[in-house]
């Protein structure tokens, strides 16, 4: 399993949260994603085999939100 965090953009509010959160966790293989709206942060473990890095930053991407 691989740990990343990644800083996202455009939150407002918790609403917000909900969605890049679910965003991420619709990528198949990942395992965990906890989404903070004070740090602009999302914590993500996943399976390195079944996506990658790229995969996830594009799921925040098309959810309407930016990457870091």
């Amino acid at each position: 399993m691989e740990r990343v965090s990644l800083g996202v953009k455009g939150m407002t509010c918790n609403h917000c949260v909900m969605t890049v959160t679910n965003a991420l966790k619709s990528v198949d293989g990942v395992k965990t994603a906890s989404v903070s709206l004070d740090q602009e942060l999302a914590k993500i473990t996943y399976d390195e085999s079944k996506t990658s890095l790229e995969q996830l930053k594009q799921a925040v991407i098309a959810a309407g939100y930016q990457v870091e």
